[in-house]
C-alpha cells in the first residue's frame, strides 16, 4: 500500500497565499519522505474547494518544487476542456516533472459548473467515456481528427511530447457502482472515496474481475481511496481536534449541494438548524468508520 496526500478543502481563514504556500510546502515534505504522490482537484465557482481551479496549473508548480512523487489531478473534469488541451497542459507537466503526471477524469455533476460547455451537461458521461481513447491516442504521439471551420476535420498532433510513452489514467468513482466495472473494462485505474469498508471490498473484487474478463492483468489496476486523516496518540484528543474543522467541512459540502438544488429547481427542505445537526452526526459516522482520523 502507497499512501498520498489528497487536497480537497473547504475555505477557511488563510488567503489564497498563504494555501498555495502551504501546498507546496506539504508537497516538499511529502517528497522527502516516500510518499507516492500529491493530488489536486479541479473545482469551480463555489467555496468549496474553490483554491483549485485548474489542477494542472497547481501541478506546474508542484512538478518543479519536489524530485519523487507524482503529480496528479484528482480530477481533471472532462467536460469542460477539450481532450487536446487537457494532453497539451499535463504533457507540459510531465515534462516539468520528468516524467510524473497522471490524471483521473471525472464527468462532473455540477450543473452550475457547466457554463464552459452548456450542451455538455446531460452527455457528460457519455462525453467522458467516450474521450478516453482520445486522450491515449494523443498522449502517444497520434494524429487524431477533430471538427474544425466549415465543417471540415482537422487532424491534430499534440507538443510538447511528454516523457512516459503512456498516460497513466484513473476514473473518478462516486457513487454508481458501473463505474468500476468501467473502469475495469478499459484498463484504467480508479479513485474513489470511502463510504463502507464492506461496498469497497465489494467494489474492488468487481473490478479485479472485469480487469480479468477484458483481457488486462487484474492485479495491475491501481485503486486509490482517498480518506480524511489526522494522526493522533489519543482518541479522544484527536476527536476533539478534528470534530470542529471535519463538521465545518461537511457544512461547506452541504451547502454547496443546496446551491446546485437552486441551479436545478429542486429543494432537499433542510433548514440552518437541520444543516447543523447532520453536519454534526456526519461528523461522527466519519470519525468512526469513514476515515484515518
Amino acid at each position: 500500500m502507497d499512501l498520498s496526500v489528497y487536497f480537497f478543502s473547504a475555505n477557511d481563514r488563510y488567503d489564497f497565499g498563504e494555501r498555495y504556500r502551504f501546498i507546496l510546502d506539504v508537497a516538499r515534505f511529502i517528497d522527502a519522505r516516500g510518499f507516492a504522490a500529491i493530488w489536486t482537484p479541479e473545482r469551480h465557482f463555489q467555496e468549496f474547494g474553490g483554491s483549485f481551479p485548474n489542477p494542472a496549473v497547481l501541478s506546474a508548480a508542484l512538478a518543479v518544487a519536489t524530485e519523487n512523487i507524482d503529480i496528479r489531478a484528482g480530477s481533471v473534469v472532462l467536460p469542460h476542456h477539450h481532450p487536446v488541451r487537457v494532453v497539451e497542459e499535463w504533457s507540459l507537466v510531465d515534462q516539468l516533472s520528468g516524467g510524473r503526471a497522471g490524471v483521473c477524469v471525472a464527468t462532473g455533476w455540477h450543473q452550475g459548473d457547466f457554463v464552459f460547455y452548456p450542451d455538455g451537461y446531460e452527455t457528460r458521461r457519455e462525453d467522458t467515456l467516450g474521450h478516453i481513447d482520445t486522450l491515449k491516442g494523443l498522449w502517444r504521439g497520434e494524429a487524431v481528427a477533430f471538427p474544425g471551420p466549415g465543417g471540415r476535420e482537422l487532424e491534430v498532433r499534440t507538443f510538447p511530447r511528454p516523457r512516459q510513452p503512456e498516460l497513466p489514467l484513473w476514473l473518478v468513482h462516486t457513487s454508481n457502482p458501473r463505474t468500476w466495472l468501467e473502469a475495469g473494462r478499459r484498463g484504467l485505474n480508479i479513485l474513489t472515496l470511502l463510504t463502507s469498508w464492506e461496498k469497497l471490498e465489494e467494489n474492488v473484487t468487481a473490478y479485479r474481475a472485469a480487469r480479468a474478463e477484458a483481457g488486462h492483468d487484474p492485479a495491475a489496476g491501481v485503486v486509490t481511496v482517498g480518506m480524511h486523516t489526522y494522526v493522533g496518540s489519543d482518541d479522544e484528543d484527536v476527536w476533539e481536534l478534528v470534530r470542529r474543522p471535519v463538521k465545518q467541512y461537511l457544512s461547506s459540502f452541504m451547502s454547496q449541494q443546496r446551491q446546485d438544488d437552486k441551479v436545478s429547481g429542486t429543494s432537499r427542505g433542510t433548514d440552518t438548524a437541520e444543516q447543523d445537526k447532520l453536519a454534526e452526526l456526519m461528523a461522527e459516522d466519519y470519525y468512526s468508520r469513514r476515515s484515518l482520523l
